[in-house]
């Protein structure tokens, strides 16, 4: 007998009106709320340098962290970040401050105080957007010539419309939800194998998303997808057959070489091998101290 049926999933009819219940939900029940806003009032801190990032190190959190760390290896010194840990488990996204920069209460959310804005700071949020402003502001990172730019943006949207399926779906009825269900987890699985294949393919006759050149689109799609084949995300590298996506896997590896990805990955992380976090970022030191006893 399937897990829907010994919890009588079968028999389950939709009400005519939906109704919130507040312990359904599995491991994010404590938090998840069918309403916006603040729900207390908050100060967030800012540091000294002219980004400062809120956020966690989530896929989306690690977006951002790489992007700021490739910029820095670029030499764009205004790329400098103090970066904050906001504890998404204990409600910190909920702040008034924090829902200030980002409306929707989802991590990351980055204030630029550079000179040119000392007046009016600029707020961004969503991770794609973000990534976006940043390439823009240090014209880095996102190709010059306009069919790869093209490209490159094209990966950037994809990675955005579709990570939710690869997170909410198949992450949260394989690893969170509060019993195995098989229906949403054979049709998650489904969607999450198509979408590894799309990104197969197509590295098969691209070193990267846009062609030869690493890009942002790089950026927002390694901390899911490369995150996931590499094993470093929801334990599903057996389930998934994930070994049989060579070409992802090589670029994948290819990426998680890179020092700035190295550098990246570890700020606002709070789980794993103590070498594998750093709670808050405010110089390169910090990283630096961390990466030594690597």
């Amino acid at each position: 007998m399937s897990s829907d049926s010994n919890h009588n999933q079968n028999q389950y009819t939709p009400p005519k009106v939906w109704t919130w219940n507040p312990d359904n939900g599995g491991e994010w029940a404590s938090i998840n709320r069918p309403t916006a806003g603040s729900r207390h009032q908050q100060k967030l801190p800012i540091g000294k340098h002219p980004f400062q990032l809120y956020s966690l190190a989530t896929p989306n959190g690690q977006k951002v962290t790489i992007m700021l760390e490739e910029l820095l290896a670029l030499g764009h010194k205004g790329a400098e970040y103090d970066a904050h840990l906001i504890k998404i488990g204990d409600g910190d996204q909920f702040g008034s401050d924090f829902v200030h920069i980002n409306p929707n209460s989802k991590i990351p959310a980055l204030m630029d105080h550079s000179d040119d804005l000392k007046d009016k700071p600029q707020r961004v949020f969503e991770s794609g957007a973000i990534l976006l402003y940043l390439s823009e502001k240090f014209d880095a990172l996102l190709p010059k010539e306009h069919s790869k730019r093209t490209e490159a943006l094209s990966w950037l949207f994809w990675q955005m419309g579709s990570a939710p399926y690869i997170g909410g779906g198949f992450g949260h009825f394989y690893k969170y939800a509060p019993y195995p269900m098989e229906y949403p987890i054979d049709r998650f699985t489904m969607e999450a194998k198509r979408q590894l294949d799309v990104l197969d393919k197509h590295l098969a006759n691209n070193e990267y998303m846009a062609d030869d050149e690493y890009s942002i689109a790089d950026i927002a799609i390694l901390p899911w997808y490369g995150n996931l084949v590499l094993g470093n995300a929801y334990d599903a590298v057996e389930f998934l057959e994930a070994n049989s996506y060579k070409n992802l896997l090589r670029w994948a590896k290819q990426i998680e070489d890179r020092e700035a990805v190295k550098r990246g990955r570890i700020v606002n992380r709070t789980w794993g091998e103590d070498n594998e976090q750093l709670h808050e970022r405010h110089s390169a030191a910090d990283i630096d101290h961390k990466l030594k006893d690597n």
